[in-house]
């Protein structure tokens, strides 16, 4: 996890606080969205990332839960969005953050893994 917050930071510029939060924030919605094999792959390869999530996965609510729940079920990847903005981050550090999250899932948990999440969150493909 170590490894994947300092190539987050590097790519972002965000500081390691704000890099770990958005990491949760992303594994979080990857649970709830992701298929379930494929998840939990990327979680195994990833040792911690189930910390960050389930902080990050308790932390949800509020305002963006209330626009998630009007959009139906999670709100999507605008919800993420949202919720990212609503962190700190820019559009730009969003994308940064999301690239090199899925290129680290890529190296970790292999490209079908990481294939088959993109391909089953609509939206997530214009992020990764």
């Amino acid at each position: 996890m170590d490894e994947l917050i300092s190539r987050v930071m590097a790519a972002s510029g965000l500081n390691e606080e704000l890099a770990r939060k958005a990491i949760g924030i992303i594994l979080a919605f990857l649970q709830k969205e992701a298929p379930p094999t494929e998840i939990a792959e990327l979680m195994a390869a990833l040792p911690g990332a189930q910390d960050l999530a389930n902080a990050e996965g308790a932390a949800k609510g509020g305002l963006m839960g209330m626009v998630g729940g009007m959009m139906g079920g999670n709100g999507g990847v605008m919800a993420l969005g949202g919720q990212l903005m609503g962190a700190g981050l820019s559009m730009g550090q969003i994308q940064s953050v999301s690239k090199e999250m899925f290129a680290v899932g890529r190296e970790r948990a292999g490209e079908d893994a990481m294939g088959a999440i993109v391909g089953a969150i609509p939206g997530l493909g214009q992020f990764v």
